[in-house]
């Protein structure tokens, strides 16, 4: 059986020579290359989607791939789709470099320039594991291999704009639809999602921060898991720790949620640190959160200016939320969108802070009335985004009609 080989080549020059070795390589089925990072994901993504029998043997990540650092990507790849084998192409061949890519799972390690032999017996050895882990895991491939969980980020154009709110909110609506879900805190010096949610707790994200292989088990010690069922990873209570996390930290942090969780949604706060950057540029969709008065907007479109001007996000692939609003302001949703360029939410969140105020002030924002307008708005939102899975038919109430109907001779 040929050998499937996905080549993940950033530079035009190093596909057509990585791409010519691989397609004269005895069994070998090179297909169509992918230029970036998140190309690469998706790809795979929607090959494990269809059948992990789908998925390439091998994969082959050039070096300058991007955006994302090609160790990173090899993380990412190695986490959500185990039975891939990765090789990195690489300038330097140092020991140093060759363990750190171990680490972050690779499978090998071929230098540039490229050589015929090297990389022959290199992709014939990990063809041979990959095949062996598939042989090994069997039908339970499927269980360990997937698409990954959505991640949403969650940040504010400023503070006090209402962030951690739509995250909790958003996050409590596709736990309450059934899907497994999990809130990260990653406003690492401010953040305080645990008096929001009334929870005492010892270990936070900080203490992730300095572990090379996040197992399940690693991670299930560090989550809270609340009595709404969602599993809480909170920022930690002494807000110098939060230097902890460093950018690689938080990529294999997010990493490792979206791993176990089918929604993963991350508080980022007002404030972008390094390790939020990270975040928000490898999330599904990037969220964030205004007020509709002249202070806020700017600060919004200050945001999206940065983000684009460090390539952490294109104002196109940002999303705006606009909350408190009114009919009688000013300002008004598509206004915002104007001045920003982003994209907009068709869902806006009401200004009703009397409703909100009970259960802010008690430290239980998941226990927000049902009725509130608030909070309809909200979990309506979190529908918008894909978030929540479509309530199952009433299977009682057809079986009733049918009864009345075969009753009533109809």
């Amino acid at each position: 059986m040929p050998t499937r080989i996905l080549p993940a080549v950033g530079d035009a020059d190093a596909v057509r020579s990585i791409t010519t070795l691989l397609s004269q390589l005895p069994d070998a089925e090179p297909v169509a290359p992918v230029t970036d990072s998140t190309q690469l994901i998706d790809t795979l993504a929607h090959l494990a989607a269809e059948s992990v029998d789908e998925l390439p043997e091998v994969v082959v990540v050039h070096e300058r791939i991007g955006p994302v650092p090609a160790l990173e990507l090899i993380r990412e790849v190695a986490l959500r789709f185990p039975a891939v084998g990765v090789i990195l192409v690489t300038s330097d061949a140092s020991p140093g470099l060759f363990q750190a890519a171990m680490d972050y799972g690779a499978r090998g390690l071929v230098a540039l320039p490229l050589s015929y032999e090297e990389l022959a017996v290199r992709v014939q050895a990990v063809a041979q594991w990959s095949a062996g882990v598939r042989r090994h895991l069997g039908g339970a491939l499927e269980v360990f291999t997937g698409v990954g969980g959505t991640v949403v980020t969650v940040s504010g154009a400023k503070g006090g704009v209402g962030t951690t709110l739509v995250a909790v909110q958003l996050a409590l609506a596709a736990q309450a639809s059934g899907r497994s879900t999990a809130l990260l805190d990653m406003d690492l010096q401010t953040g305080d999602l645990a008096s929001y949610l009334d929870v005492q707790f010892r270990r936070s994200v900080a203490d992730l921060a300095t572990i090379s292989d996040i197992s399940p088990r690693v991670l299930a010690d560090a989550v809270f898991r609340h009595d709404s069922g969602l599993a809480l990873l909170l920022a930690p209570g002494e807000g110098e720790r939060g230097e902890e996390v460093t950018d690689r930290a938080a990529r294999q942090i997010v990493g490792a949620l979206r791993s176990r969780y089918e929604v993963v949604v991350v508080d980022c706060g007002a404030q972008l640190s390094g390790a939020g950057a990270a975040v928000v540029e490898m999330a599904d969709t990037a969220l964030l959160v205004t007020t509709p008065d002249v202070v806020a907007v700017r600060g919004a479109k200050r945001a999206v200016r940065m983000w684009d001007r460090l390539q952490i996000r294109k104002a196109e692939e940002t999303t705006v939320v606009v909350n408190r609003h009114t009919r009688g302001t000013e300002i008004q949703p598509p206004l915002i969108q104007k001045i920003t360029g982003t994209a907009l939410t068709a869902t806006a969140v009401p200004a009703a802070y009397k409703e909100l105020q009970g259960a802010v002030d008690a430290g239980r924002l998941h226990e927000l009335d049902a009725k509130s307008t608030v909070k309809q708005a909200l979990w309506t939102l979190a529908g918008e985004l894909g978030l929540v899975n479509a309530p199952a038919p009433d299977r009682r109430a057809g079986r009733a009609s049918f009864r009345k109907r075969k009753e009533g001779g109809g």
